[in-house]
């Protein structure tokens, strides 16, 4: 049997803290460390949701477990080196981490993204699911490099359904028990040795921030298009939207629907589309 690692921890809510706790744990491995960047890029003024972020991680850290908040990725390397880190799990860090970080733990940097690498590399995977009309995602484990995503895959799960509407927190109540599934295989195969499989360049498709023009809805647009537009608002896009007119008023859309039933029925470029909830701006 491998034996057990030190393990620092890296992400942003406690939820996610909670399961990568908890698939490090139930492999028999050591979280001793906490880290949650303060800003989202090294050496910036600390983000205005950095204390509600930090009175969150707290609300569920172990008592026995340290809490880091680097405002540098000297820092953060210095640090991971004075704790004798053997594997740093990443999930939801915005840093681009250089050779000194992922060299400061013994063995590497593992991190869990949600989606099937590789695709849908970047920081808005989900947000390009839904907006792509997958009706699946899943999560991957994969050694970090200086690039983005673009690592070793190291433990994959799928199947994870996206529901039709769908928020950020329901959607990792669903993924959690595959992030812990992976993140104990993941630990598991590091300690053994296990270096990865290459990602098949062919099959990558990369899914950045999403851009200003889609927070405005083309009612040109095919009707599923501009459903998932919705649904992907729904979710979180990380910019305002998704406008539009409805008559002589400009509104937010909240919910459409594409079958008959409640709402103002709008024709798209081939058929109709209902917005069943909506907000005037």
């Amino acid at each position: 049997m491998a034996r057990s690692l030190r393990v620092a921890l890296i992400s942003f809510r406690s939820d996610i803290f909670s399961a990568l706790e908890s698939g490090s744990v139930h492999g028999g491995h050591e979280p001793v460390l906490y880290v949650n960047a303060r800003s989202s890029r090294p050496r910036t003024p600390s983000s205005q949701n950095a204390a509600a972020k930090v009175a969150d991680i707290l609300g569920g850290i172990p008592p026995d477990v340290d809490l880091l908040l680097p405002g540098s990725t000297e820092g953060l390397a210095v640090a991971l080196a004075g704790y004798r880190i053997d594997v740093a799990v990443v999930s939801g860090l915005s840093w681009l981490l250089p050779r000194a970080v992922l060299d400061a733990a013994r063995i590497g940097v593992l991190n869990v993204h949600p989606s099937l690498l590789p695709r849908y590399r970047g920081p808005s995977p989900i947000q390009w699911a839904i907006r792509n009309g997958d009706r699946e995602t899943g999560v991957t484990a994969h050694w970090m490099d200086e690039r983005i995503d673009t690592g070793n895959i190291v433990a994959q799960r799928g199947g994870i359904v996206l529901p039709e509407f769908v928020t950020f927190e329901r959607f990792w109540n669903l993924v959690n028990p595959a992030v812990r599934d992976v993140v104990t295989e993941a630990l598991d195969l590091a300690a053994a040795g296990y270096a990865g499989t290459p990602q098949n360049e062919a099959e990558a498709t990369s899914a950045p921030q999403l851009e200003e023009e889609f927070g405005y809805v083309d009612w040109s647009a095919p009707a599923r298009v501009i459903h998932n537009q919705v649904r992907t608002f729904y979710f979180g896009a990380g910019i305002p939207g998704p406008f539009a007119r409805i008559g002589t008023d400009r509104v937010r859309l909240i919910r459409t629907r594409l079958t008959p039933g409640e709402g103002t029925r709008i024709e798209c470029a081939d058929g109709p589309i209902w917005v069943v909830a909506a907000e005037p701006v």
